[in-house]
């Protein structure tokens, strides 16, 4: 077998991601051996490999689902917001420049093509099966002269594709037909059929709508996925815990000791990785939100200064908000405060930046006695270490080089009275470490919490990624998908006028 299939969605958010790790997950339980890939990803939410490479949070996850060890290949383009009109651009895992979203597509993305298909290539020589995800819309009319990661992707390596579509948002079979209809007649010769995602009621209700869909564009829908709490995996971008929104959301546990613990978030603009408090959210008892006003920290046991893609833009937003006076006043307080990359260097005393924002030097919030400079490199790496007696891994992803000038040791930054910073993501995923950093908040605010002894945030993982698999396996027309995926797109597909425009 040497199949694939490219999953695109009707809009953003239409559940690609989902679809695609449940596929992959469903496959790898047939003993198929499968990979993810997405060629181009938008996303302030990234992951280090262990050859140092960063792609999106995503694929990290997809890789997962196929248990197998995530690499470049399976995301060789990843661009990383850096305002409106800017990203930047990450080739094969690492920075290669800034672009504007003119200039890149303008010419540069259409350059990276042969790259992506010589990733893609590589993949389908090593695995069973291939599982693409598409970003936005294939019909985004406006952008197909350039596209790499839609219709540019599935013509170039001929792989059928699935139009998956949120029917919670209303309007699906409008949108799936003009998907269909806004393709050139080459892209339709592709487009197999539909996958519907996120229905609530009796499928007997909307069948004979995906009978006329039938009629009007002569595909097939290949499954109708019912709507379920808990079937998100890391989010590329937004504002939402996606472990908690996914495992706990439904039915949240009770905390083991008498009270449970706050954590207040600060949602600082171009928030990458905060993924990072998926971790404490897993956690029973552990109330996770997003503030962005200074009274919101008041009740909080913890208050987490999270990663951003602009730290002095952060900076100033958490000043002129004054939620840097609160925080100030919570350090001064002994009360706890965690910082993690981008929010570490917030805490710290003096940041030189003529690379990122390009300021210069700027005075950070003084409670951490740590001085940042920005270096043009990019620190990409996946360290592990020891603190609060248990073993602790990470992976680290900034430009700022940390100098610590005083404090205790924490991971590679410092704490100072119950002020923590590091730069290390992903640390409390470390189980024996989230717990001893839980019981250390606990005592320092006065609440009677009490870590579980028992959460397993990998298990949570693992749980999360096989509802998935049973998702596609319950409720998709699996045989009708194994075909697709191993022999392509079915022949004679009808084109449906008007089609692209010239």
């Amino acid at each position: 077998m040497n199949g694939g299939l490219l999953v695109a969605g009707t809009t953003s958010d239409a559940g690609k991601s989902v679809v695609t790790a449940g596929i992959c997950r469903w496959l790898v339980r047939q003993g198929v051996k499968v990979a993810p890939f997405k060629a181009q990803n938008m996303s302030l939410n990234s992951f280090v490999t262990r050859e140092g490479a960063e792609i999106g949070r995503a694929q990290a996850m997809q890789a997962q689902a196929c248990r197998i060890e995530p690499t470049a290949l399976m995301n060789p383009v990843l661009l990383k917001p850096g305002g409106e009109q800017s990203s930047q651009v990450v080739l094969l895992g690492r920075p290669v420049g800034e672009l504007s979203a003119r200039g890149y597509h303008g010419g540069r993305q259409q350059r990276l093509l042969g790259t992506v298909l010589d990733c893609l290539a590589e993949l389908r020589g090593t695995y069973d099966a291939v599982i693409c995800e598409g970003a936005g819309s294939p019909a985004e009319i406006n952008l197909r002269r350039t596209d790499i990661v839609n219709m540019g992707i599935a013509r170039n390596a001929r792989l059928p594709v699935l139009v998956v579509g949120d029917i919670d948002r209303g309007g699906v079979f409008a949108s799936f037909f003009g998907t269909v209809a806004l393709l050139s007649p080459e892209d339709q010769e592709l487009v197999a059929g539909f996958l519907v995602n996120k229905f609530r009621g009796d499928v007997g209700l909307l069948e004979p709508g995906l009978d006329m869909l039938r009629d009007l564009t002569g595909r097939r829908t290949y499954g109708v996925l019912p709507f379920r709490h808990g079937l998100g995996i890391d989010e590329e971008d937004g504002l939402r815990v996606s472990l908690r929104g996914t495992v706990r959301e439904s039915a949240v546990a009770p905390p083991v000791g008498e009270d449970v613990l706050r954590v207040a978030v600060c949602a600082v603009p171009l928030m990458s990785n905060f993924t990072d408090v998926d971790a404490l959210a897993a956690e029973p008892g552990v109330v996770v939100r997003f503030v962005d006003r200074p009274e919101e920290l008041a009740d909080a046991d913890l208050v987490v200064v999270p990663g951003t893609r602009g730290t002095v833009r952060a900076l100033e937003w958490l000043r002129e908000r004054r939620l840097a006076d609160a925080l100030v006043r919570r350090a001064a307080e002994g009360r706890p405060v965690l910082g993690v990359c981008g929010g570490f260097q917030i805490l710290g005393a003096r940041i030189e930046d003529d690379v990122e924002s390009r300021r210069g030097r700027v005075d950070g919030l003084g409670v951490l006695p740590v001085r940042v400079r920005f270096a043009r490199e990019k620190t990409l790496t996946r360290p592990s270490g020891v603190a609060l007696g248990e073993r602790v891994d990470g992976y680290e992803i900034h430009h700022g080089v940390a100098t610590v000038e005083g404090g205790e040791p924490f991971l590679d930054g410092c704490r100072v009275g119950q002020t923590w910073g590091t730069h290390w993501h992903g640390s409390l995923e470390s189980d024996g470490f989230r717990r001893a950093f839980l019981r250390e908040v606990a005592a320092a605010a006065g609440r009677r919490f009490v870590p579980a002894p028992d959460t397993s945030f990998a298990a949570l993982r693992e749980e999360q990624l096989d509802r998935l698999g049973d998702l596609i396996e319950q409720h998709a027309d699996t045989d009708a998908l194994w075909r697709l995926i191993e022999s392509g797109a079915p022949q004679g597909l009808p084109f449906i006028p008007p089609g692209a425009p010239a």
